[in-house]
Protein backbone atom coordinates (compact mmCIF):
# COMPACT_ATOMS: atom_id res chain seq x y z
CA UNK A 1 0.00 0.00 0.00
CA UNK A 2 2.70 2.35 0.57
CA UNK A 3 4.26 1.75 -2.23
CA UNK A 4 1.33 2.27 -4.37
CA UNK A 5 0.63 5.29 -2.57
CA UNK A 6 4.17 6.64 -3.59
CA UNK A 7 3.64 6.32 -7.34
CA UNK A 8 0.43 7.92 -6.43
CA UNK A 9 2.01 10.87 -5.69
CA UNK A 10 4.36 10.54 -8.02
CA UNK A 11 2.08 10.01 -11.22
CA UNK A 12 0.21 13.61 -10.13
CA UNK A 13 3.88 15.15 -9.36
CA UNK A 14 4.46 13.70 -12.79
CA UNK A 15 0.59 15.27 -14.31
CA UNK A 16 1.05 18.54 -12.57
CA UNK A 17 4.63 18.88 -14.10
CA UNK A 18 3.12 18.64 -17.45
CA UNK A 19 0.31 20.48 -17.24
CA UNK A 20 2.98 23.39 -15.87
CA UNK A 21 5.00 23.05 -18.73
CA UNK A 22 2.06 23.26 -21.52
CA UNK A 23 0.67 26.16 -19.33
CA UNK A 24 4.14 27.54 -20.00
CA UNK A 25 3.95 27.05 -23.44
CA UNK A 26 0.80 27.93 -24.29
CA UNK A 27 1.50 31.48 -22.48
CA UNK A 28 4.49 31.71 -24.44
CA UNK A 29 2.92 31.26 -27.76
CA UNK A 30 -0.23 33.06 -27.41
CA UNK A 31 -0.93 34.77 -23.68
CA UNK A 32 2.48 37.41 -24.39
CA UNK A 33 1.24 38.18 -27.84
CA UNK A 34 -2.40 38.67 -27.07
CA UNK A 35 -1.59 40.93 -23.78
CA UNK A 36 0.18 42.56 -26.29
CA UNK A 37 -1.81 43.20 -28.95
CA UNK A 38 -4.42 44.52 -26.56
CA UNK A 39 -2.20 46.70 -25.11
CA UNK A 40 -1.33 48.05 -28.40
CA UNK A 41 -4.73 49.13 -29.30
CA UNK A 42 -5.40 50.71 -25.55
CA UNK A 43 -2.05 53.06 -25.99
CA UNK A 44 -3.65 53.89 -30.03
CA UNK A 45 -6.63 54.71 -28.26
CA UNK A 46 -5.03 56.82 -25.46
CA UNK A 47 -2.75 58.60 -27.93
CA UNK A 48 -5.33 59.60 -30.23
CA UNK A 49 -7.16 61.00 -27.40
CA UNK A 50 -4.23 63.04 -26.40
CA UNK A 51 -3.08 64.42 -29.61
CA UNK A 52 -7.11 65.71 -30.07
CA UNK A 53 -7.36 66.95 -26.70
CA UNK A 54 -3.80 68.75 -27.47
CA UNK A 55 -4.73 70.37 -30.64
CA UNK A 56 -8.24 71.06 -28.98
CA UNK A 57 -5.95 72.81 -26.91
CA UNK A 58 -4.02 74.88 -29.26
CA UNK A 59 -6.97 76.24 -31.21
CA UNK A 60 -8.62 77.24 -28.18
CA UNK A 61 -5.56 79.69 -27.55
CA UNK A 62 -5.52 80.50 -31.38
CA UNK A 63 -8.97 81.74 -31.59
CA UNK A 64 -8.56 83.75 -28.37
CA UNK A 65 -5.38 85.34 -29.65
CA UNK A 66 -4.36 85.14 -33.58
CA UNK A 67 -0.90 86.08 -32.91
CA UNK A 68 0.06 83.95 -30.23
CA UNK A 69 1.34 80.56 -32.83
CA UNK A 70 3.59 83.38 -33.70
CA UNK A 71 5.49 82.62 -30.10
CA UNK A 72 4.45 79.21 -29.27
CA UNK A 73 5.18 77.31 -32.77
CA UNK A 74 8.74 78.91 -32.46
CA UNK A 75 8.96 77.73 -29.17
CA UNK A 76 7.34 74.59 -29.67
CA UNK A 77 10.20 73.75 -32.12
CA UNK A 78 13.10 74.42 -30.81
CA UNK A 79 11.79 72.24 -27.61
CA UNK A 80 10.93 69.01 -29.50
CA UNK A 81 14.42 68.98 -31.51
CA UNK A 82 16.21 69.96 -28.23
CA UNK A 83 14.18 66.70 -26.46
CA UNK A 84 14.44 64.68 -29.13
CA UNK A 85 18.07 64.95 -29.94
CA UNK A 86 18.36 64.94 -26.23
CA UNK A 87 16.76 62.19 -24.48
CA UNK A 88 14.76 60.52 -27.22
CA UNK A 89 17.28 59.80 -29.97
CA UNK A 90 15.85 57.42 -32.48
CA UNK A 91 12.09 58.60 -31.71
CA UNK A 92 12.36 61.53 -34.43
CA UNK A 93 9.63 61.64 -37.55
CA UNK A 94 7.43 59.26 -38.16
CA UNK A 95 8.75 56.39 -37.10
CA UNK A 96 7.93 54.13 -40.11
CA UNK A 97 11.50 54.19 -41.55
CA UNK A 98 12.70 52.86 -37.97
CA UNK A 99 10.38 49.90 -38.10
CA UNK A 100 11.41 49.16 -41.37
CA UNK A 101 15.24 49.13 -40.78
CA UNK A 102 14.48 47.05 -37.88
CA UNK A 103 12.73 44.53 -39.99
CA UNK A 104 15.90 44.32 -42.72
CA UNK A 105 18.58 45.38 -40.66
CA UNK A 106 20.85 43.77 -38.67
CA UNK A 107 19.54 42.29 -34.88
CA UNK A 108 21.21 45.36 -33.06
CA UNK A 109 18.92 47.58 -34.30
CA UNK A 110 15.89 46.44 -32.46
CA UNK A 111 17.50 47.33 -29.29
CA UNK A 112 18.45 50.53 -30.37
CA UNK A 113 15.33 51.51 -32.34
CA UNK A 114 12.41 50.35 -30.88
CA UNK A 115 12.67 51.09 -27.06
CA UNK A 116 10.47 51.92 -24.38
CA UNK A 117 11.92 55.21 -24.05
CA UNK A 118 11.93 55.92 -27.70
CA UNK A 119 7.73 54.46 -26.77
CA UNK A 120 7.88 57.52 -24.37
CA UNK A 121 9.36 60.32 -26.19
CA UNK A 122 7.12 59.49 -29.13
CA UNK A 123 4.25 59.91 -27.25
CA UNK A 124 5.18 62.73 -25.35
CA UNK A 125 7.13 64.89 -27.94
CA UNK A 126 4.22 64.37 -30.43
CA UNK A 127 2.14 65.68 -27.68
CA UNK A 128 3.81 68.91 -27.43
CA UNK A 129 4.48 69.52 -31.57
CA UNK A 130 0.55 69.63 -31.66
CA UNK A 131 0.24 72.12 -28.91
CA UNK A 132 2.29 74.36 -31.36
CA UNK A 133 0.28 73.59 -34.22
CA UNK A 134 2.60 71.52 -35.97
CA UNK A 135 1.16 69.78 -39.16
CA UNK A 136 1.76 66.16 -38.18
CA UNK A 137 -0.37 62.69 -37.70
CA UNK A 138 -0.62 60.51 -35.28
CA UNK A 139 -0.67 57.51 -37.18
CA UNK A 140 3.09 56.78 -38.00
CA UNK A 141 3.49 57.33 -34.55
CA UNK A 142 1.19 55.00 -33.43
CA UNK A 143 2.87 52.42 -36.02
CA UNK A 144 6.40 52.98 -34.24
CA UNK A 145 4.97 52.77 -30.82
CA UNK A 146 3.62 49.72 -31.64
CA UNK A 147 6.70 47.95 -33.00
CA UNK A 148 8.31 49.09 -29.70
CA UNK A 149 5.35 47.65 -27.57
CA UNK A 150 5.27 44.46 -28.92
CA UNK A 151 9.06 44.51 -29.45
CA UNK A 152 9.88 44.80 -26.10
CA UNK A 153 7.96 41.40 -25.30
CA UNK A 154 10.68 39.89 -25.79
CA UNK A 155 11.75 40.17 -22.55
CA UNK A 156 9.21 37.88 -21.49
CA UNK A 157 10.52 35.15 -23.67
CA UNK A 158 13.56 32.60 -22.38
CA UNK A 159 16.94 32.87 -23.88
CA UNK A 160 16.88 29.41 -25.37
CA UNK A 161 13.35 30.04 -26.93
CA UNK A 162 14.93 33.10 -28.60
CA UNK A 163 17.70 31.37 -29.85
CA UNK A 164 16.32 28.76 -31.69
CA UNK A 165 15.86 30.87 -34.20
CA UNK A 166 18.10 34.40 -33.67
CA UNK A 167 15.95 37.57 -34.49
CA UNK A 168 13.10 36.14 -35.84
CA UNK A 169 10.50 36.24 -33.05
CA UNK A 170 11.49 39.94 -32.52
CA UNK A 171 10.75 40.92 -36.22
CA UNK A 172 7.56 39.11 -36.16
CA UNK A 173 6.76 40.72 -32.56
CA UNK A 174 7.47 44.28 -34.13
CA UNK A 175 5.54 43.80 -37.60
CA UNK A 176 2.27 42.97 -35.34
CA UNK A 177 2.64 45.59 -33.52
CA UNK A 178 3.45 48.37 -36.52
CA UNK A 179 -0.20 46.46 -38.27
CA UNK A 180 -2.11 46.93 -35.05
CA UNK A 181 -0.66 50.32 -34.71
CA UNK A 182 -2.07 51.47 -37.98
CA UNK A 183 -5.42 49.38 -37.91
CA UNK A 184 -6.01 51.08 -34.67
CA UNK A 185 -5.24 54.88 -35.62
CA UNK A 186 -7.59 54.49 -38.80
CA UNK A 187 -9.93 51.56 -37.10
CA UNK A 188 -8.83 49.87 -40.52
CA UNK A 189 -8.31 46.62 -40.36
CA UNK A 190 -7.40 45.86 -43.83
CA UNK A 191 -5.10 48.16 -44.02
CA UNK A 192 -3.14 47.07 -41.32
CA UNK A 193 -2.69 44.01 -43.01
CA UNK A 194 -2.06 45.11 -47.06
CA UNK A 195 0.81 48.11 -45.06
CA UNK A 196 2.50 45.20 -43.06
CA UNK A 197 2.94 43.20 -46.19
CA UNK A 198 3.53 46.30 -49.39
CA UNK A 199 5.31 48.87 -46.98
CA UNK A 200 6.75 46.93 -43.75
CA UNK A 201 8.34 43.25 -45.10
CA UNK A 202 7.50 44.37 -49.11
CA UNK A 203 6.92 40.58 -49.30
CA UNK A 204 4.24 37.73 -47.47
CA UNK A 205 5.46 34.93 -45.54
CA UNK A 206 2.38 32.71 -44.70
CA UNK A 207 3.75 31.81 -41.09
CA UNK A 208 3.74 35.74 -40.53
CA UNK A 209 -0.03 35.84 -41.68
CA UNK A 210 -1.74 34.68 -38.50
CA UNK A 211 0.38 36.50 -36.31
CA UNK A 212 -0.13 39.79 -37.88
CA UNK A 213 -4.06 38.97 -37.91
CA UNK A 214 -4.49 38.10 -34.79
CA UNK A 215 -2.34 41.01 -33.15
CA UNK A 216 -5.28 43.39 -35.27
CA UNK A 217 -8.14 41.56 -34.50
CA UNK A 218 -7.36 41.84 -30.42
CA UNK A 219 -6.43 45.78 -31.18
CA UNK A 220 -9.13 46.09 -33.15
CA UNK A 221 -11.54 44.77 -30.33
CA UNK A 222 -10.06 47.13 -27.64
CA UNK A 223 -10.00 50.46 -30.38
CA UNK A 224 -13.81 49.30 -31.03
CA UNK A 225 -14.76 48.69 -27.58
CA UNK A 226 -13.53 52.11 -26.04
CA UNK A 227 -14.28 54.40 -29.57
CA UNK A 228 -17.46 52.47 -30.73
CA UNK A 229 -17.36 51.28 -34.44
CA UNK A 230 -16.32 54.60 -36.00
CA UNK A 231 -15.00 55.84 -39.30
CA UNK A 232 -11.86 58.13 -39.59
CA UNK A 233 -13.27 60.90 -41.82
CA UNK A 234 -16.90 59.64 -41.55
CA UNK A 235 -18.25 57.54 -44.35
CA UNK A 236 -18.26 58.94 -47.53
CA UNK A 237 -21.21 58.39 -50.05
CA UNK A 238 -20.88 58.11 -53.34
CA UNK A 239 -23.90 56.22 -54.47
CA UNK A 240 -24.08 53.95 -57.29
CA UNK A 241 -23.74 55.76 -60.83
CA UNK A 242 -20.61 57.24 -62.28
CA UNK A 243 -20.54 60.77 -63.79
CA UNK A 244 -19.82 61.05 -67.50
CA UNK A 245 -16.27 63.19 -67.14
CA UNK A 246 -14.85 60.24 -63.92
CA UNK A 247 -11.89 58.88 -65.97
CA UNK A 248 -10.62 62.43 -66.79
CA UNK A 249 -10.86 63.49 -63.39
CA UNK A 250 -8.85 60.66 -62.44
CA UNK A 251 -6.52 60.89 -64.76
CA UNK A 252 -6.19 64.57 -63.54
CA UNK A 253 -6.13 64.53 -60.01
CA UNK A 254 -3.78 60.76 -60.16
CA UNK A 255 -1.24 63.33 -62.06
CA UNK A 256 -1.52 66.76 -60.06
CA UNK A 257 -1.33 64.30 -56.51
CA UNK A 258 1.62 62.40 -58.02
CA UNK A 259 3.32 65.40 -58.27
CA UNK A 260 2.60 67.79 -55.12
CA UNK A 261 3.27 64.03 -53.79
CA UNK A 262 6.95 63.61 -55.29
CA UNK A 263 7.94 67.03 -54.82
CA UNK A 264 7.46 66.62 -50.97
CA UNK A 265 9.77 63.52 -50.83
CA UNK A 266 12.03 64.83 -53.47
CA UNK A 267 12.08 68.47 -50.16
CA UNK A 268 12.68 66.02 -47.86
CA UNK A 269 15.17 63.65 -49.04
CA UNK A 270 17.68 66.32 -51.06
CA UNK A 271 17.41 69.47 -48.71
CA UNK A 272 21.26 70.01 -49.71
CA UNK A 273 20.27 70.32 -53.21
CA UNK A 274 17.82 73.39 -52.54
CA UNK A 275 17.89 74.61 -49.26
CA UNK A 276 20.66 77.77 -48.94
CA UNK A 277 23.84 77.28 -47.55
CA UNK A 278 22.70 79.29 -44.55
CA UNK A 279 19.71 77.47 -43.67
CA UNK A 280 21.77 73.98 -44.62
CA UNK A 281 24.54 74.81 -42.01
CA UNK A 282 21.69 76.48 -39.52
CA UNK A 283 20.48 73.28 -39.63
CA UNK A 284 23.53 71.18 -39.01
CA UNK A 285 25.19 72.94 -36.38
CA UNK A 286 22.01 74.66 -34.76
CA UNK A 287 19.19 72.11 -34.77
CA UNK A 288 17.60 73.51 -32.23
CA UNK A 289 17.16 77.02 -34.00
CA UNK A 290 16.51 75.65 -36.82
CA UNK A 291 13.50 74.08 -35.16
CA UNK A 292 12.55 77.67 -33.70
CA UNK A 293 12.63 78.69 -37.36
CA UNK A 294 11.06 76.00 -38.73
CA UNK A 295 8.13 76.66 -35.96
CA UNK A 296 8.06 80.10 -37.00
CA UNK A 297 7.51 79.47 -40.48
CA UNK A 298 4.82 76.81 -39.72
CA UNK A 299 3.35 79.80 -37.52
CA UNK A 300 3.70 82.15 -40.78
CA UNK A 301 1.65 80.11 -43.01
CA UNK A 302 -1.01 79.34 -40.39
CA UNK A 303 -2.25 82.98 -39.52
CA UNK A 304 -2.07 83.71 -43.33
CA UNK A 305 -4.44 81.32 -43.47
CA UNK A 306 -6.32 81.69 -40.93
CA UNK A 307 -5.80 78.71 -39.12
CA UNK A 308 -6.40 75.78 -41.74
CA UNK A 309 -2.78 74.55 -42.36
CA UNK A 310 -2.11 74.17 -38.35
CA UNK A 311 -2.38 70.53 -37.48
CA UNK A 312 -2.75 67.20 -38.76
CA UNK A 313 -5.84 68.91 -41.73
CA UNK A 314 -8.72 66.24 -40.15
CA UNK A 315 -11.07 69.02 -39.03
CA UNK A 316 -10.43 70.71 -43.07
CA UNK A 317 -10.75 67.45 -44.36
CA UNK A 318 -14.03 66.67 -42.64
CA UNK A 319 -15.48 70.13 -43.16
CA UNK A 320 -14.83 70.05 -47.15
CA UNK A 321 -16.35 66.52 -47.18
CA UNK A 322 -19.25 68.31 -45.96
CA UNK A 323 -19.07 71.12 -47.97
CA UNK A 324 -18.79 73.42 -45.61
CA UNK A 325 -14.83 74.09 -46.12
CA UNK A 326 -13.56 77.68 -46.38
CA UNK A 327 -10.16 76.83 -48.13
CA UNK A 328 -8.83 78.58 -51.06
CA UNK A 329 -7.29 76.54 -54.12
CA UNK A 330 -3.56 77.22 -52.98
CA UNK A 331 -4.48 75.23 -49.86
CA UNK A 332 -2.42 71.88 -50.97
CA UNK A 333 0.35 74.06 -51.62
CA UNK A 334 0.43 76.07 -48.42
CA UNK A 335 -0.49 72.90 -46.57
CA UNK A 336 2.31 70.87 -47.85
CA UNK A 337 5.02 73.66 -46.78
CA UNK A 338 4.01 73.45 -43.41
CA UNK A 339 4.02 69.66 -43.39
CA UNK A 340 7.95 70.36 -45.02
CA UNK A 341 8.67 72.55 -42.21
CA UNK A 342 7.07 70.09 -39.34
CA UNK A 343 9.07 67.25 -40.64
CA UNK A 344 12.73 69.10 -41.19
CA UNK A 345 13.76 69.67 -37.47
CA UNK A 346 13.12 66.09 -36.67
CA UNK A 347 10.71 66.48 -34.37
CA UNK A 348 8.11 63.64 -33.71
CA UNK A 349 4.91 62.89 -36.18
CA UNK A 350 3.23 61.51 -38.92
CA UNK A 351 2.66 61.93 -42.30
CA UNK A 352 -0.90 59.91 -43.29
CA UNK A 353 -3.62 62.78 -41.74
CA UNK A 354 -1.83 65.78 -43.25
CA UNK A 355 -1.13 63.77 -46.77
CA UNK A 356 -4.98 62.96 -46.86
CA UNK A 357 -5.75 66.42 -45.79
CA UNK A 358 -3.63 67.48 -48.71
CA UNK A 359 -5.02 65.03 -51.05
CA UNK A 360 -8.85 66.17 -50.09
CA UNK A 361 -7.88 70.03 -50.62
CA UNK A 362 -6.65 68.76 -54.44
CA UNK A 363 -10.27 67.64 -54.75
CA UNK A 364 -11.56 70.23 -53.49
CA UNK A 365 -9.24 72.60 -55.94
CA UNK A 366 -10.30 70.48 -58.88
CA UNK A 367 -14.27 70.65 -58.37
CA UNK A 368 -14.10 74.22 -59.20
CA UNK A 369 -13.22 72.24 -62.96
CA UNK A 370 -15.42 69.69 -63.26
CA UNK A 371 -18.71 71.32 -60.89
CA UNK A 372 -21.25 68.60 -62.32
CA UNK A 373 -19.31 65.86 -60.04
CA UNK A 374 -19.71 65.21 -56.66
CA UNK A 375 -17.17 66.88 -54.36
CA UNK A 376 -17.02 63.72 -51.69
CA UNK A 377 -16.06 61.87 -54.49
CA UNK A 378 -13.32 63.90 -55.75
CA UNK A 379 -12.08 64.17 -52.49
CA UNK A 380 -11.54 60.74 -52.19
CA UNK A 381 -9.76 60.91 -55.31
CA UNK A 382 -7.84 63.35 -54.56
CA UNK A 383 -6.55 61.63 -50.80
CA UNK A 384 -6.27 58.32 -52.40
CA UNK A 385 -3.88 59.91 -55.05
CA UNK A 386 -1.62 61.94 -52.91
CA UNK A 387 -0.98 59.50 -50.00
CA UNK A 388 -0.24 56.98 -52.56
CA UNK A 389 2.15 59.61 -53.98
CA UNK A 390 3.68 60.53 -50.76
CA UNK A 391 4.50 56.56 -49.23
CA UNK A 392 4.43 55.28 -52.96
CA UNK A 393 2.17 52.24 -51.64
CA UNK A 394 -0.55 52.24 -53.74
CA UNK A 395 -2.35 49.46 -52.11
CA UNK A 396 -2.15 50.72 -48.73
CA UNK A 397 -3.51 54.07 -49.62
CA UNK A 398 -6.24 52.45 -51.75
CA UNK A 399 -7.71 50.42 -48.75
CA UNK A 400 -7.35 53.05 -46.31
CA UNK A 401 -9.70 54.91 -48.13
CA UNK A 402 -11.72 52.46 -49.47
CA UNK A 403 -12.44 51.73 -45.90
CA UNK A 404 -13.82 55.15 -45.74
CA UNK A 405 -16.61 54.93 -48.47
CA UNK A 406 -19.73 53.66 -48.73
CA UNK A 407 -19.88 53.20 -52.65
CA UNK A 408 -17.81 50.19 -54.22
CA UNK A 409 -18.43 52.06 -58.34
CA UNK A 410 -15.89 53.75 -57.04
CA UNK A 411 -13.45 51.15 -56.08
CA UNK A 412 -11.37 51.10 -59.86
CA UNK A 413 -11.22 54.61 -59.97
CA UNK A 414 -9.48 55.17 -56.80
CA UNK A 415 -7.25 52.22 -57.41
CA UNK A 416 -6.15 53.61 -60.82
CA UNK A 417 -5.68 56.90 -59.19
CA UNK A 418 -3.37 55.76 -56.03
CA UNK A 419 -1.15 54.16 -59.41
CA UNK A 420 -1.04 56.74 -61.35
CA UNK A 421 -0.05 59.26 -58.85
CA UNK A 422 2.44 56.85 -57.21
CA UNK A 423 3.96 56.19 -60.84
CA UNK A 424 4.60 60.06 -61.04
CA UNK A 425 5.80 60.73 -57.74
CA UNK A 426 8.34 57.53 -57.94
CA UNK A 427 9.56 60.09 -61.25
CA UNK A 428 11.02 62.64 -58.43
CA UNK A 429 12.15 60.23 -55.84
CA UNK A 430 12.31 56.81 -54.51
CA UNK A 431 9.75 55.29 -52.06
CA UNK A 432 10.60 57.63 -48.61
CA UNK A 433 10.16 55.61 -46.36
CA UNK A 434 12.50 52.68 -47.61
CA UNK A 435 14.64 55.74 -48.69
CA UNK A 436 14.79 57.05 -44.94
CA UNK A 437 15.49 53.58 -43.77
CA UNK A 438 18.43 53.62 -45.44
CA UNK A 439 19.52 56.10 -43.22
CA UNK A 440 19.28 54.08 -39.80
CA UNK A 441 21.18 50.91 -41.93
CA UNK A 442 24.04 53.16 -42.62
CA UNK A 443 24.67 54.49 -39.21
CA UNK A 444 26.80 52.88 -37.01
Amino acid sequence: MEKQGIQIVRMFGLIDRRALQRANRLWLHYGVFWLGAISVGLIAVLYAKLIDFGYGLFLRYAAEHFWLPLLVAPATGAVTVWLTRRFFDGSEGSGIPQVIAMLHGPDELGPRLLTLRILVGKIFISFLAILGGFTIGREGPTIHVGAALMFSLRRFYPRRFLAIRPGVLERRLALAGAAAGLSAAFNAPLAGVVFAIEELMRSFEQRTSGVLITAIIFAGVVSLGIQGNYVYFGTIDIGSGLPQWLSLAVLLIGVIAGLLGGCFCWLLLNTKRWMPGPLLELRGKRPVLFGAFSGLVIAVVGVLTHGHTFGSGYAEARSMLEGTAHVSAAYPVLKMVSMVGSYLPGAPGGLFAPSLAIGSGIGNTVHMVFSQMQLPMLIALGMVGYLAAVTQSPITAFVIVIEMINGHALVISLMATALIASRVSRLFAPPLYEALAQRYLREP
